[in-house]
């Protein structure tokens, strides 16, 4: 009965929140001519940089743009999706890569945009190493929203406190760990206060111990429960009982926690630079950010993980002329340069130089020879096993003895998965 109840209630919810948005929104699918475009995005926070990005785009091609800023995820999913059967289509959103991609691409939601990388790669304004991840079957979809490499923001007050320098293998993180949990101090702030990256070390533990299992594990080549991806878990887990995290409850933005002095370390992509500089904190002065070091040394080359966030349009948009037209100026260096500087963080486009020379060196030191890229994990696990294991990692973070029956039902849907899809080999 509960469980029905609530089902019906969010039917209702999501009912008011359709006609809420359809309200005004001149998103009918008529097909008329626009001057402002809306964006719709999982990314509130953000608001004031996309209207930065509107102003500049009606001032250079005349199209002005409206963020709609989603801060809870499942339910900008679900609108996203919901706006495939409706009339209430957005002119732009935001997206992932991976198999999330390549499911609203299959089910012919997504315009193709294979003609702006064609000429962004040609001209240098996008990346052929970025190519392949907007690409489903030979054709590119959507183009790179922000380009983000993940590792450890760490706090420079605390860090000078205890004496401590940015780690370059594990076990001087490790040693720094130690250090600051003997002080007091909780070394690892989790780096969100709901489950979306509860995935987060799992990926940083399992790339910086064996990459190649990492992905033959994303491409269903292996399974949950191989004997490297159960060390991991064990090593997890010993990590949380040990007193290295804070607590998985805590629903705070791990960036009040820096500016409080509460957080040490945060494992997080370089887009937390913004919420860093949103709360008047300064990279060199209040924090700084170091690649992570691999688990294993033995490693020919650092795991360094990435993400590539796409910004897409629908293949049925309400002015598909005016959204195309807003995706190729959006990869150009004025408008990246723009995006960049404005939220202080790295950009898509080669060309753009990042005015923090902070920033601009993570840029250059993550496109060194010595690192090999891993797809982050939010991108690389296909969408069923990512549901299944964001919610098993969440549980497992408060009891950490179940990591055993965490990885058997994650392998459970991952078998399920990889019968009804061509494997990767």
């Amino acid at each position: 009965m509960m469980s029905s109840k609530r089902l019906r209630v969010t039917a209702l919810t999501m009912g008011a929140l359709l006609v809420a948005t359809g309200c005004g929104s001149g998103s009918d699918g008529s097909g008329g001519k626009k001057s402002e475009l809306k964006l719709y995005n999982d990314k509130g926070a953000w608001t004031p940089f996309f209207e930065q990005m509107g102003a500049l785009s009606k001032q250079q091609n005349g199209l002005g743009v409206k963020p709609v800023g989603y801060t809870d995820e499942p339910t900008y999913t679900a609108f996203i999706k919901t706006s495939f059967r409706t009339k209430v289509k957005p002119d732009l959103f935001t997206w992932t890569t991976g198999g999330r991609l390549e499911e609203i691409v299959k089910q012919n939601q997504v315009a193709d945009t294979s003609d702006i990388w064609r000429a962004g790669v040609q001209s240098g304004d996008l990346s052929a190493a970025l190519q392949k991840y907007y690409t489903v079957k030979g054709k590119q979809y959507c183009v790179p929203l922000n380009t983000a490499y993940w590792g450890m923001f760490y706090n420079k007050k605390i860090f000078d406190r205890y004496k401590l320098k940015p780690p370059t293998t594990w076990a001087e993180l490790m040693k720094a760990a130690e250090t600051l949990k003997s002080k007091g101090q909780v070394p690892f702030h989790h780096s969100s206060p709901t489950s979306l990256f509860s995935f987060v070390w799992f990926e940083q533990l399992l790339a910086g111990t064996d990459p190649d299992l990492y992905e033959r594990l994303s491409n269903g080549q292996a399974s949950y429960t191989d004997p490297g991806v159960v060390k991991v878990m064990e090593q997890w887990k010993s990590m949380i009982e040990g007193g290295y995290f804070s607590n998985p409850g805590d629903k705070n933005d791990p960036a009040d926690h820096f500016k409080s002095g509460k957080a040490a370390m945060a494992l997080m992509g370089t887009w937390f630079n913004t919420s860093m500089t949103q709360r008047g904190l300064k990279q060199g002065k209040d924090y700084g950010f170091f690649m992570m070091p691999n688990v294993a040394p033995s490693l020919p080359k650092r795991s360094l993980v990435f993400e590539s966030g796409p910004l897409c349009s629908l293949r049925k948009a309400p002015d598909g002329e005016a959204s195309t037209k807003f995706l190729k100026w959006w990869v150009t260096p004025p408008a990246q340069e723009k995006w960049a500087n404005t939220r202080g963080d790295v950009s898509g486009n080669p060309k753009v130089k990042v005015a923090d020379p902070a920033l601009d060196k993570i840029t250059k030191e993550a496109g060194g020879a010595g690192n090999r890229l891993v797809l982050r994990y939010f991108e690389a696990a296909p969408p069923p096993v990512l549901t299944e294991a964001l919610s098993g990692f969440d549980g497992f973070l408060g009891k950490p003895g179940t990591y055993l029956d965490v990885l058997k039902k994650i392998q459970k849907v991952n078998e399920e998965y990889w019968k009804t899809h061509e494997d990767g080999s």
